[in-house]
This record gives C-alpha cells, structure tokens and sequence, in this order.
C-alpha cells in the first residue's frame, strides 16, 4: 500500500512537471524557429490583424511535401493562426461576423480552401499524432471558401500573412513562390 502511495506520487510530479515545465519549454523552443508575427489593417471602417507563427522554407520543398496537398494545415507553425475583425466582412462572397476566429487551410496545386473556425484550439497539431494532424473541427466554421493559387516571381523565405489594398483589399498567404489572396470587403 506504502508502495502504491509513492508510485502515484512520484506519478502525478512527473505529470505536473510535464505540463508547467516541459510543454512551456517546448513551445519556447518552437517559437525560435518560427517567430510569432502580427498583421493589421485599420482603414476604411475595418480593423483587422491576423496573428501568426512564421517558419522558414530552408531549402525544403514547401507545398506537396512539408505541407502536402489536399491535408488540412494549421496555416503557420505552432499554435493555429487567427483572424480577427471588429466588424462583419465578407471574404469573397461569404459574410463573417465580427469576432476572432482560428484560420486553416487546405492547400492544392491550383486553389486553396480557406476555413475561418470558431474554435481556437491551444496548439496547431495534436501531440498523439505525432504532428500530423490538427484538431481542427469542420463544424465550427464560421465561414469556408475557395481561393486560386498564383505564383510569385521571388521566392518568400518565411511565412507571411498580410493585407494588401490594391484595387480592393486582400488577406495575403505566401510562402516559397506561392501566393493565395482572400478578397476582403465591409458588408455591404
């Protein structure tokens, strides 16, 4: 009985010491890796900023291999990427009302899906799976869309999410010589 005691002990140190110490010092270590950004846009009515993990390509083949085709990816490293927007918008012809939303996507060769979900899970990808795969849940999209995929002259060594305001207002993805943009408009 003694034993059982001390073995639970010594059991629950080792959980508390994994979950205060070892998964905050893994998460730290991630981030030099692929630094935390922030993009916004306070113009014309909107307020918007998109929170990210930015890692590098380092000579990887990025799209079909690190990222492979047709597979949902957290869109960035580390924790999910998310949106949020003040106002209600709409991307492309779908209304997303204000709040702050996890954004995932679905890469292809030729058009992105774009998913803008509710839920904000604590990381990108569960531990179980070994990483390679995400808790992304497709019942708490907010809003779901398609996007056509055009390729940069330059290549983008890190992961950039940004607005552009050319003719009208973009969300920007781009990594390696892939670009996807996400028309942005108020709600008329």
């Amino acid at each position: 009985m003694k034993f059982l005691k001390w073995f639970l002990i010594v059991i629950a140190a080792l959980v508390l010491l994994v979950v205060f110490v070892g998964i905050p010092y893994m998460r730290e270590q991630t981030k030099k890796h692929s630094p935390q950004k922030t993009s916004s846009y306070k113009q014309d009515g909107l307020d918007l900023s998109v929170a990210y993990s930015s890692p590098f390509k380092k000579g990887r083949v990025i799209f079909g291999d690190l990222v492979p085709y047709g597979a949902v990816w957290r869109t960035g490293a580390n924790e999910p990427s998310t949106f949020t927007t003040a106002t209600e918008i709409k991307l492309v012809d779908k209304v997303l009302p204000a709040g702050k939303y996890s954004l995932w996507t679905i890469p292809q060769k030729e058009q992105w899906t774009v998913m803008f979900n509710s839920e904000i899970p604590d990381w990108g990808v569960t531990i179980t799976s070994g990483g390679t795969e995400t808790p992304y849940d497709p019942t708490y999209d907010a809003v779901r869309i398609t996007a056509p995929v055009a390729s940069i002259p330059m290549e983008q060594e890190s992961f950039l999410i940004d607005f552009e305001k050319a003719e009208h207002l973009s969300l920007i993805l781009s990594w390696d010589r892939t670009q996807v943009k996400i028309p942005i408009n108020l709600k008329p």
